[in-house]
C-alpha cells in the first residue's frame, strides 16, 4: 500500500467569513501537531514561461521577513481540479462601449478552460457584493447563470468586492476542516473603482494572508488600452500590485483571443502548484514572505506576506492523513 501525506490547514481568523461545514469522509488515521504553520501555494516557470513540475522540497528557499525558514511539509499538485470564485463587475462603468458584453465573453472563456471535477461560484458587484451562483461542479450550467445578473448600474466598489469575495472563497475551502488548494478568485472588470473603502494594498494584504490568489482580467476596447503621459487608462499599477501580492496576475483583454489566453493561463497555473508549509513566526504583525527556487533561472509566483503573532495571528492546526 502506498502512503501519501496530504497537508490540510484549518485557518481560524476574524477576517474570514464563517463557512458552512460539508460532510467529508473521515481519514483512516489522523494526528495533530501543536505547531502553527503557514501554507503557501507556488507556481514555478522557466525562462520560456513553461511550467516546471519536477521540483522537490530541496529546490525551494523561503524567507520570512528576511529570515530563512525550514520547510515543514511539501506537496506537488499536478493536474488536479480547481476551485474558482468568479467576480463579475456589474457597475455602471461597464455600460461604456462593449465592456459588459466583453466581460461575459471573458467569463465564458474561463468556463471553457474548466473540466469535470472543477468547482465555480459566480459573484457580481457594484457598491455591494451579490452571490449569483453558489459553488457548483455543474460547469455546463454556468453560462445560464450569467443571464441572471442585473444590468450594469451604480458606482464601483471594486476593492471592497475583491476582499469580500476572497473571504468567501477561503470560507468555502474551510468546509470540512480543510483549506482547498488550487483555489483562486478571478475578477473580470474594467478596472475602475469609485466607491471602495479599502485600498489595493489593504485588499492585497488581506487576500495574501489567507492564500487566495487574485487574478484580474481587465476588459476594455483597444482604443482605451493605451497610456497617456505614461499613465494607463485604468489603475493598472494598483491592480497589478494587488494581483501579484496575492500570487496572482493581471491580464488586459481587448480581444477574444486575449481573453482565451488569460483563461487558459489562469486555470493551468492552478492545476500545477507546489504547496509549501513552514512554521509561523513568533513575532506579531504583518510578515513579508519571499519564496524562491534555488535555480536562478526559475521564477516562482507566490503570495508575498501573511499575518502572524498577537496582532494578527491565524491559529492553524496541521492535520496529516495517512491513506
Amino acid at each position: 500500500m502506498s502512503v501519501r501525506r496530504l497537508l490540510a490547514i484549518t485557518l481560524v481568523s476574524g477576517f474570514l467569513l464563517p463557512g458552512s461545514a460539508r460532510a467529508v469522509e473521515p481519514p483512516a488515521e489522523q494526528f495533530k501537531s501543536s505547531v502553527d504553520v503557514v501554507s503557501v501555494s507556488a507556481v514555478v516557470r522557466d525562462r520560456k514561461g513553461r511550467f516546471v513540475r519536477d521540483l522537490s522540497q530541496r529546490d525551494f528557499v523561503i524567507a520570512d521577513a528576511g529570515q530563512s525558514k525550514q520547510i515543514l511539509d511539501f506537496r506537488s499538485e499536478a493536474d488536479g481540479p480547481v476551485t474558482l470564485g468568479l467576480l463579475m463587475d456589474a457597475s455602471g462603468s461597464m455600460r461604456v462601449g462593449t465592456n459588459a458584453v466583453d466581460a461575459r465573453q471573458a467569463a465564458r472563456q474561463i468556463f471553457s478552460a474548466l473540466r469535470q471535477g472543477d468547482e465555480v461560484a459566480i459573484f457580481s458587484f457594484d457598491t455591494k457584493l451579490d452571490r449569483v451562483r453558489g459553488f457548483t461542479r455543474d460547469i455546463a450550467s454556468l453560462d445560464g447563470s450569467l443571464d441572471t445578473m442585473n444590468p450594469p448600474f451604480g458606482q464601483t466598489s471594486l476593492h471592497d468586492a475583491i476582499a469580500k469575495a476572497a473571504e468567501a472563497v477561503a470560507a468555502h475551502g474551510r468546509g470540512g476542516g480543510r483549506i482547498a488548494q488550487r483555489s483562486a478568485l478571478v475578477v473580470i472588470t474594467d478596472g475602475v473603482d469609485t466607491a471602495s473603502l479599502a485600498t489595493t494594498r489593504q485588499v492585497a494584504d488581506a487576500a495574501s494572508a489567507i492564500d487566495v490568489p487574485v487574478y484580474v482580467v481587465a476588459v476594455m476596447s483597444p482604443i482605451n488600452d493605451i497610456k497617456v503621459d505614461d499613465t494607463p487608462a485604468f489603475d493598472a499599477p494598483g491592480l497589478t500590485r494587488l494581483a501579484q501580492g496575492t500570487g496572482g496576475e493581471l491580464f488586459t483583454s481587448t480581444t477574444p483571443a486575449q481573453a482565451h489566453v488569460a483563461a487558459k493561463r489562469i486555470v493551468d497555473e492552478l492545476r500545477h502548484q507546489y504547496v509549501i508549509a513552514f512554521e509561523v513566526s513568533a513575532e506579531g504583525g504583518w510578515r513579508s514572505l519571499d519564496v524562491r527556487a534555488r535555480n536562478p533561472k526559475l521564477t516562482v509566483r507566490a503570495r508575498t506576506g501573511y499575518s502572524a503573532g498577537a496582532s494578527g495571528r491565524a491559529t492553524r492546526e496541521v492535520t496529516r492523513e495517512v491513506l
